[in-house]
């Protein structure tokens, strides 16, 4: 009991002390305190803002520094817009218990793909095979598990009827990865597609798909079930594969089912993605669109990494617009049929308005 008194004696004492002595602001803090108020002196005032001439830039980091979080930048603040769709799709969606990628990974783009944005070409991006994935990516918020509940015999019947119901163009299907079954769950995907276009042929289906653990036969068995876009994504450059990815993905595994896909079918039109802001170097990245188009991979979207939650890979850097604009601009210098690179882009985000787009220009005369 006397120790516990001495000790509360000390710290007391100590608070006495600390509280009695006279607080010295570092040199640095000074600096910045002299340097906040002489940019708030020099920066816009309110009449300024009343009457709308006030122009503010960011000046915020965009690079992590140690030991820091990085701020959002005003580009990827946004009000997710509702479309006409939007309300209709998701009501229906509970009611049949399907699930989508975009509910699933907390997408910012949700509203504006399912209402069909400006363009009004409506998109969904589904996810079959359930919404447990036995695989655990460091970037991904999807739910893992070991031992997924077993696929729902009824699910692809189930999912075609609701989708072509639906006021969509474009549908895109992807699924988790399912490494628990011996096909991977191509088979479930490709019966999926089947009876989409059965029911409305004219659907445009993309099925974003797993890498099946390089089983190649899995992929043919994709690309024989009609659809019009085979997409797998590589995710980051090759130097970060390992520390972004499930261990049993990588960067040459993904090369090789976007390349056999294209091999197997050389028509088909063949998709990829890429997060950035993750600490990829620029040569990185330029050397993952050259091995894509030595594969003859048709169509790439870059975008920005967001962290999901705070158990997941932090941000390492915002990229500036500016910056995925000068993407765009290497990918149709590459030789890319469309490169889709933006702040906000995400592998499925208005699939069907720059596939259509494209599609549509491919069909115009020569002149």
């Amino acid at each position: 009991m006397m120790n516990n008194i001495c000790k509360q004696f000390r710290c007391v004492t100590n608070r006495s002390v600390w509280a009695s002595r006279p607080v010295v602001l570092s040199k640095s803090y000074s600096s910045k305190v002299k340097d906040l108020k002489t940019d708030l002196a020099d920066g816009p005032g309110l009449d300024s803002f009343i009457s709308g001439d006030a122009s503010l830039t960011y000046t915020g980091t965009l690079k992590k520094q140690k030991g820091e979080r990085l701020r959002l930048p005003p580009w990827l603040k946004r009000e997710i817009p509702v479309g006409k769709n939007y309300s209709s799709i998701k009501e229906k969606l509970r009611k049949l218990n399907l699930h989508t990628v975009c509910e699933e990974a907390r997408c910012p783009n949700m509203g504006e793909c399912w209402g069909g944005g400006e363009h009004e070409t409506a998109t969904a991006t589904i996810m079959v095979l359930g919404d447990q994935c036995t695989r655990g990516c460091r970037f991904c918020s999807v739910k893992t598990s070991r031992a997924p509940p077993p696929p729902d015999k009824d699910e692809p019947v189930n999912t075609a009827k609701a989708i072509t119901e639906w006021d969509l163009d474009y549908v895109v299907l992807t699924s988790v990865d399912r490494d628990d079954l011996p096909d991977g769950g191509s088979g479930h995907i490709a019966e999926t597609v089947i009876e989409i276009k059965k029911r409305k042929p004219d659907m445009l289906v993309e099925c974003l798909t797993p890498d099946f653990r390089g089983n190649k036969k899995a992929v043919e068995v994709i690309v024989d079930s009609g659809l019009d876009v085979f997409a797998h994504n590589v995710e980051t450059v090759e130097e970060l594969q390992k520390f972004v990815r499930d261990p049993r993905a990588n960067y040459q595994q993904s090369l090789n089912v976007l390349e056999h896909a294209k091999l197997y079918k050389p028509s088909l039109v063949t998709k990829t993605s890429l997060m950035l802001g993750l600490g990829e170097k620029d040569e990185e990245v330029k050397k993952v669109m050259e091995d894509l188009r030595k594969i003859g991979v048709d169509c790439l979207t870059l975008g920005q990494y967001m962290q999901p939650t705070k158990r997941h890979l932090s941000v390492k850097e915002y990229l500036t617009p500016e910056k995925y604009q000068y993407w765009a601009s290497v990918g149709d210098k590459m030789g890319f049929a469309y490169t889709a690179s933006g702040p906000l882009v995400r592998s499925s985000y208005k699939a069907g308005e720059y596939f259509i787009k494209n599609l549509l220009q491919r069909r115009q005369p020569v002149s």
